[in-house]
């Protein structure tokens, strides 16, 4: 009996070692779809000597579930936006970064390093930055105004099928923006007035539902939609892949003004491999991998030692926007408390009449 027990203790400490290997030898990264150059991820490997295994999202609402349900004991590596910062921090599904074992922090824009939505930058680091804005067919609609009347305004697209997104900040981001209460409002009687703008459009005949950024433009390449919301790389990206589909696709930043985002790597409060955490956000700051990512993504990078090394195409618009649009741009209010029980019950009536 006391044999059975050793050798099971044996088997027992034998299974715990070999799980800690096969965590030690794993990167678990969840990130937004079509957002990672493969090369990269080939190259972190080869240097540490581990697998990445990637998990995609298409919208930060599906991040969030996930997490909330296992998903922070399952990824090493989230890459949310600077809205949900916030939320992650309060909820404790985020840890504190050790900066010690990242050294190429020294690499990032000086804007980042105490940003508004992570104060000292103590959670995250940045990986890169965007614009969400609207995406058109310019052979449907050649006279298009730089508005957002082209989804709001039943004269302006009388008969086209159109989409919003699925994140309902950046719909009422967009809604209060076209009321003329900027982008970044959070009154609640301009909220109130922008959920009824918002029903009134969902409940138009050519509405094609709620759809996020990337799938958006594959409906517009096959002309499912004609009209939608999605950020400004990912455009680049499927009009650099498909250019014959997306001849006709344009993107705008509406004049009423539009969201400025930043996108983090945060690690996990239960991530597995910790450590191995800390070398990807470490490896993806350094100079020439940061251009390589945008170079691959079309974003741009907060990476202020990757711009000797970045590609032309994203020196400019829509990449780099103009001043004008500049100063057109805000950042989507992080919400919590009361306010945030305010916002979400106005979202889930819109999506649910």
């Amino acid at each position: 009996m006391k044999t059975m027990t050793t050798i099971a203790t044996a088997l027992g400490s034998l299974l715990l070692i070999s799980s800690v290997q096969a965590q030690e030898n794993k990167l678990y990264v969840f990130n937004w779809t079509q957002y990672m150059d493969p090369e990269i991820i080939t190259a972190f490997e080869d240097k540490y000597g581990v697998e990445v295994v990637q998990n995609y999202y298409n919208s930060l609402p599906e991040m969030f579930a996930k997490l909330n349900t296992g998903g922070v004991s399952q990824y090493d590596i989230i890459v949310p936006s600077n809205y949900y910062v916030p939320r992650l921090i309060e909820t404790g599904l985020v840890q504190k970064l050790d900066k010690s074992k990242i050294p190429n922090l020294d690499n990032i824009m000086e804007q980042f390093d105490d940003p508004s939505y992570d104060e000292g930058a103590v959670y995250s680091a940045p990986y890169q930055w965007g614009v969400s804005g609207l995406v058109y067919n310019a052979a449907t609609f050649p006279d298009a105004p730089k508005s957002w009347s082209l989804m709001f305004d039943p004269e302006v697209n009388p008969n086209h099928p159109f989409a919003l997104m699925g994140d309902g900040q950046i719909n009422m981001g967009a809604a209060c923006a076209y009321l003329g209460h900027g982008y970044d409002c959070t009154d609640v009687e301009a909220w109130k007035e922008s959920a009824k703008l918002l029903l009134e459009t969902k409940n138009r005949e050519r509405f094609s539902g709620f759809v996020d950024g990337t799938p958006s433009l594959q409906q517009l390449a096959r002309g499912v939609s004609h009209a939608a919301m999605t950020y400004n790389g990912d455009y680049l990206f499927y009009k650099d892949e498909n250019p014959d589909s997306f001849k006709d696709i344009e993107f705008m930043i509406p004049d009423e003004g539009t969201e400025k985002w930043v996108d983090v790597m945060m690690i996990p409060s239960k991530a597995p491999n910790v450590d191995m955490a800390h070398n990807f956000i470490n490896f993806i700051l350094d100079a020439k991998v940061g251009a390589q990512l945008s170079n691959y993504n079309y974003y741009a990078s907060p990476n202020e030692a990757a711009k000797p090394h970045l590609d032309e195409v994203l020196t400019k618009p829509p990449v780099q926007p103009s001043e004008d649009d500049m100063e057109r741009l805000e950042f989507t209010p992080s919400l919590k408390g009361q306010q945030l029980q305010t916002f979400t019950q106005l979202w889930n009536e819109v999506q649910s009449r």
